[in-house]
């Protein structure tokens, strides 16, 4: 990781950490407090600190295995704590659903946000069959204060649990929905990785369960190649940011016509061999998954510059080009 091209970001994190002698405090104290007003002085907060995946980490960070999380809404802390949590698939499963005939608003061929993705998995009642729960209302989404509480996390210098306050943070819940017996809280992807901020399960989980009674479901959704593929973690300890166990993972998509062998061979008839692309390398990419999912953000931005394409993903800038080339090398862009 340490040899990747430098961002934009690695590169403000660099000068940050020295006029702040920030890798100096965490040594000293275990932790350092930065506010957006410091970071602001060499690059946006908002660009600076929205790390989703491991690999979007800064090199500095990466190196010194640091994480940072926001503590309010115009501060965080940077420590050697594990913020994030690797997804398992345990279902290789796909279960068919249909799609209502007498939606007309929405294409479900043509996805193109996280909205439309929870939606579609209302509607198809995708959501009431993962969370066995036909009573499931839609009620809270959006932005909300994390109003305060406090919470442990693991160090992993350290090696033991420290302590973290959080006070009016802002976190951001994809779908919420309620029933008599439950509240669902949903994070929605409409990208491929292989791990998650745990932050946002975290931080909704803790906000609401200080405000209901019933019990809490964090689910997170990713969505790509017409998959919709369902987490549900329980945190065990309520005052526990690592206690996130996985309950159960199953994957749906829309019914769709059935294909045939004859038409398959129609297919395969009609196809005209073509010469290898000049000065696109061979594929190094393996997994097709990723390279439709590629084809997919394109079809909803319009064009991704390879940084956009490294920080959506957790991939480092190698992998990147490795994707992009295999979509231009197969003639998809």
């Amino acid at each position: 990781m340490a040899n990747r091209t430098k961002t934009l970001n690695d590169k403000a994190w660099e000068k940050l950490f020295d006029k702040y002698e920030i890798l100096e405090n965490i040594e000293k104290h275990g932790l350092f407090e930065i506010t957006s007003t410091q970071i602001n002085e060499f690059r946006e907060a908002r660009l600076m600190t929205k790390f989703d995946h491991r690999r979007n980490l800064p090199i500095l960070f990466e190196i010194n295995k640091l994480a940072i999380l926001p503590i309010t809404r115009g501060s965080y802390i940077i420590s050697n704590f594990e913020a994030y949590h690797d997804f398992k698939k345990l279902n290789s499963k796909v279960q068919k659903v249909m799609f209502p005939s007498y939606i007309e608003s929405i294409n479900f061929e043509n996805i193109t946000s996280e909205a439309i993705v929870i939606n579609v998995a209302y509607l198809t009642g995708i959501i009431a069959d993962f969370t066995e729960d036909d009573d499931l209302m839609p009620t809270v989404n959006g932005r909300m204060s994390s109003e305060r509480f406090d919470f442990e996390i693991y160090n992993r210098t350290y090696k033991k649990k420290q302590t973290v306050s959080i006070e009016n943070s802002q976190l951001e819940i994809d779908g919420g929905y309620e029933s008599p017996k439950q509240l669902a809280l949903i994070e929605a992807k409409n990208s491929i990785s292989d791990d998650f901020l745990i932050r946002q399960l975290y931080y909704p989980y803790r906000l609401f369960s200080n405000k209901i009674t019933k019990p809490i479901k964090s689910i997170f959704l990713t969505y790509s190649n017409g998959v919709f593929c369902f987490y549900e973690y329980n945190f065990q300890e309520p005052g526990n940011y690592n206690s996130l166990v996985l309950v159960k993972q199953k994957n749906y998509t829309l019914e769709r016509e059935d294909i045939s062998l004859d038409e398959i061979v129609d297919i395969y008839n009609q196809v005209q061999p073509t010469k290898e692309p000049d000065g696109i390398p061979f594929p190094q990419a393996n997994n097709l998954g990723r390279v439709i999912n590629i084809c997919e953000l394109l079809d909803m931005n319009g064009t991704l510059s390879r940084e956009e394409i490294t920080y959506k993903y957790d991939f480092d800038v190698r992998q990147t080009n490795y994707y992009t080339d295999a979509c231009r090398y197969l003639g998809l862009v």
